[in-house]
């Protein structure tokens, strides 16, 4: 099975597909995903190099005759009151390069690292940047050639750009830094060499253009966001058969309560979960067993959809900022205007992500509580204690659930909000920051901790179908059954299931028993 969510490319050939179009205009998440996991290719469009070509010559023209242009004719941040001359406008870019390069921590996962040159090569391609297209040109060619540049993923403030991060990226194209090619991380001249490439040396406006934008939030956070997609769609699948296993009462879901608060999203939950059960022989009606549920899985259309209007929030922003032009300054061809502005201000991307983990979050809180219904034989209704087959000498189930309080007690600590924080810096020009390349590095690894708790939920029902009936189960749920049973066999005697919970997280990223389950119901929600 492959799993393209693994924190690594799975093929540089990007298996015969057509080249993804950069035009600043088109780009989707679907597509980031295919160039960052999958090695599909990129071209630029024809008619975005030409805009590049005429706004690279108004910069040279800027230069020629003097005139005063943040970044090109004067020095960074608080530097920006101090003139440069034009025969110091090449050294001016790699010492902005080269003294910004200063980000620590570890490297960014390859995937990662070929989003962002993505998203970069993409706000470029709108032609309001200035950059040569020669030095485009090489920012694709690194993509396509599988040089990926080292970039740690500490020290940006997300506003004014990505400034550090993105500079280990720049200084690559400049023959400096470090990069991984074919699989060996290498100098960054000798990486362009293997790959039969050259550096360019950065001419006027070209560093800034490489290196204020927000593209290390913006790739962290569709990457995530994508995945996060995925998870709430399973998650329902997960939660049926939780609900299964516990002889829930889908009563709860009908379309009339949905319908007398009409959120789309609750809605739509509640008709997955209606799918989802039919033709279950485990669940019960109102008053057969019990009156209600419990709110773990009496609300699910409740809580699950009120996750979905977050990820809702999130692709909005996420689809905007992946199109967009993000540094400064600006210049506009048609009407002969260079203008400082704020675009580099990673806020709107600071509170998508923020609000991403948070959402994320709750998904997991309640699959922890489901999970612990399922172990817990006071509230599980009759299933063994810890679902042990030997309860006393076997242990059964019982520490994955601490296992999943420790995820989601983890995940209540990263879903704290970075955007409500803010520090100044650049001698206080620079007053104001979004932390939005925080909130996304938070948000990524929430989702990350999302995906082994609904994998030990999955688990766990799957352990409790053994005990109720797996053959009661409803022929979507069997079908992730099976499948979890391909990969996790039944724990008759205790043993070490750590492996499994990680390999069923990436699983359940990676899409593919999704598919299985709607190949039964068609497309769910």
């Amino acid at each position: 099975m492959a799993m393209i969510y693994e924190e690594k490319l799975q093929q540089d050939d990007g298996g015969g597909k057509p080249p993804v179009k950069l035009d600043g205009e088109q780009l989707t998440p679907a597509l980031v995903v295919a160039v960052a996991y999958e090695g599909v290719p990129v071209a630029l469009e024809e008619e975005a190099m030409k805009c590049v070509v005429k706004c690279r010559a108004m910069v040279e023209e800027l230069v020629a005759t003097g005139q005063v242009v943040y970044g090109v004719t004067t020095g960074f941040g608080k530097f920006s009151d101090v003139r440069i001359s034009p025969q110091d406008a090449v050294q001016l870019q790699l010492n902005l390069i080269r003294s910004h390069a200063c980000a620590v921590g570890r490297p960014l996962p390859e995937p990662t690292v070929r989003a962002l040159m993505l998203l970069r090569a993409n706000a470029l391609a709108k032609g309001h940047s200035g950059i040569r297209p020669e030095t485009l040109q090489l920012l694709v060619d690194c993509i396509n050639g599988g040089v990926h540049p080292i970039v740690p993923e500490q020290g940006s403030l997300g506003a004014s750009g990505d400034l550090a991060p993105l500079s280990h990226l720049a200084l690559v194209l400049m023959g400096e830094g470090e990069a991984i090619y074919q699989g060996q991380r290498l100098p960054g001249a000798l990486a362009l060499a293997k790959a039969g490439l050259k550096p360019i040396t950065l001419q006027a406006k070209e560093g800034l253009a490489l290196i204020n934008g927000t593209q290390i939030m913006a790739s962290i956070g569709t990457l995530a966001f994508v995945k996060a997609e995925r998870l709430a769609r399973i998650a329902d699948v997960i939660a049926a058969m939780t609900v299964e296993c516990l002889r829930g009462i889908p009563d709860a879901y009908a379309d009339e309560v949905q319908r007398v608060r009409p959120y789309p999203e609750q809605i739509g939950v509640a008709g997955n979960l209606r799918t989802l059960l039919q033709g279950s022989k485990l669940t019960t009606r109102q008053g057969e067993i019990r009156v209600q549920d419990a709110y773990s899985l009496r609300c699910l259309p409740q809580v699950h959809g009120a996750t979905r209007q977050v990820l809702g929030y999130a692709g909005d922003k996420i689809a905007i900022e992946i199109n967009s032009a993000t540094d400064n300054p600006l210049l506009f061809v048609d009407k002969g205007l260079v203008i400082s502005g704020g675009n580099f201000h990673g806020q709107p991307i600071a509170f998508a992500m923020d609000f991403l983990k948070i959402g994320m979050s709750e998904l997991a809180n309640i699959s922890e509580r489901r999970t612990e219904r399922l172990v817990n034989p006071a509230l599980s209704g009759g299933l063994p204690a810890f679902l042990s087959h030997n309860p006393g000498v076997g242990s059964g189930m019982m520490i994955t659930q601490y296992v999943s309080a420790s995820l989601v007690s983890e995940n209540k600590v990263l879903a704290h909000p970075s955007s409500v924080d803010s520090i100044p810096s650049s001698a206080n020009q620079e007053d104001h920051v979004s932390m939005g390349t925080t909130a996304a590095r938070h948000a990524a690894q929430v989702i990350d901790n999302v995906s082994k708790v609904l994998a030990i939920e999955l688990i766990c029902a799957a352990e409790a179908a053994e005990f109720i009936g797996a053959e009661g189960l409803a022929p979507a749920t069997r079908v992730l059954y099976d499948k979890l049973r391909e990969l996790v066999p039944p724990v008759i005697e205790d043993r070490s299931t750590s492996r499994e919970i990680e390999e069923v997280a990436a699983a359940l990223l990676e899409g593919e028993w999704l598919r299985a389950v709607e190949a039964v119901t068609g497309s769910l929600f």
